[in-house]
């Protein structure tokens, strides 16, 4: 008996004059006759670290008395709270871990503690574990942070070590509190205890990143201007790979092309609306980047299920705000700022506001597993 089966490698991309589209693993990429633990079906650990400044209502004694966050009981079967309520279908993948409380965020010497010292360290401590160095200036020194520890470990498999995104600007310079410089608040990731790596905003660059070849100059600036689609690039490679597959690898190659499609539209919406000139929530803010916290938070997450989709790259790190953030939410139904409303003083009234904002925004994310 013969058997035979023209396979795709793994690494496979559709090349166009502006485009290097990496695919999805398909069944057509499994050699025949090869265990799977040996192909690249084979299971691919990912790291994704989400940061969200300022805990959450149940750090507090009055949230953890009401389980607003933590679970009021250990163990597998434990009751999910109503903040994490929207998790509940991933119980067999969720830890919920409590006590995180770590040290080095706090002032170790008396002239690290005053105001705003907390808010300017507890970001540079969320992945480092380490304690920052005071400092305004470029001497900074905290990391390295545990996505680009793994990110070297892993990173030369992939086309990009490591992705870093946010959702606030990525400020770098200057003091943004007691003598802390604002690379301590603005970024998560750190390459050394002195390299912090700065988070990118805008989806149009990471779209751009994940998808154009970085050669792609002229070209991409013309795509974007005339509204067009990056798959425009690469109709007869589309074409020529869907003759070499079967119906349901097609089908699975059709549903990627949609999803890439999917966002690519949502982008282009967002930069025909802030093109208008109309007033803007966020003026300040690159043209793809939505008022809306929802849209842009949903937007950053589906780039990063395309990015790990097709193995573009297996780490990355997600700033969902920073500490000390005037902004305002109005989809979660509170008026409030942030800032303002994250201190509660510890009363109920205030606090009881807390969950609800919170509940709304992760019950709208769109949660995401994979082997």
């Amino acid at each position: 008996m013969f058997i035979t089966k023209r396979r795709i490698s793994r690494r496979a991309v559709l090349r166009g004059a502006s485009v290097s589209l990496a695919l999805p693993f398909l069944d057509a990429m499994v050699p025949a006759m090869t265990p799977l633990k040996m192909t690249a079906a084979s299971r691919k650990t990912r790291l994704v670290a989400i940061e969200m400044v300022h805990g959450a209502a149940g750090s507090t004694a009055i949230g953890r008395a009401k389980n607003y966050w933590s679970p009021a009981l250990e163990g597998h079967d434990f009751p999910f709270t109503q903040t994490l309520k929207s998790l509940e279908p991933l119980r067999d993948y969720i830890t919920v871990i409590s006590n995180t409380d770590l040290r080095n965020a706090m002032s170790l010497v008396p002239e690290e503690d005053g105001p705003m010292a907390d808010h300017a360290r507890s970001s540079a401590v969320f992945l480092t574990g380490a304690h920052p160095q005071r400092t305004e200036g470029p001497d900074v020194s905290v990391g390295p942070s545990i996505d680009q520890i793994y990110a070297h470990r892993v990173g030369q498999e992939t086309p990009i070590a490591s992705l870093q995104l946010c959702i606030e600007d990525n400020l770098l310079a200057g003091d943004c509190g007691h003598g802390y410089s604002c690379m301590y608040t603005h970024t998560i990731s750190w390459a050394s205890p002195t390299e912090p790596l700065p988070m990118e905003r805008a989806p149009r660059a990471v779209f751009e990143r994940l998808f154009a070849s970085p050669e792609a100059g002229k070209e991409k600036a013309s795509r974007q201007s005339r509204n067009a689609s990056i798959l425009d690039a690469v109709p007869d490679a589309v074409a020529l790979l869907r003759k070499r597959l079967d119906p349901s690898d097609r089908n699975r190659f059709a549903e990627y092309l949609d999803e890439i499609r999917d966002v690519e539209k949502r982008i282009q919406k967002v930069e025909a609306s802030n093109s208008t000139g109309q007033h803007r929530e966020l003026p300040d803010a690159p043209a793809s980047v939505p008022d809306s916290f929802e849209e842009h938070v949903k937007l950053m997450f589906d780039l990063q299920i395309l990015a790990f989709m097709t193995d573009i790259t297996r780490v990355s790190s997600f700033k969902m705000g920073v500490d000390r953030s005037p902004r305002i939410y109005p989809e979660s139904g509170v008026t409030t700022p942030f800032h303002a409303l994250s201190h509660t003083g510890r009363t109920r009234t205030k606090l009881s506001n807390m969950p609800s904002s919170t509940r709304t925004m992760w019950a709208k994310l769109r949660i995401f597993w994979s082997a």
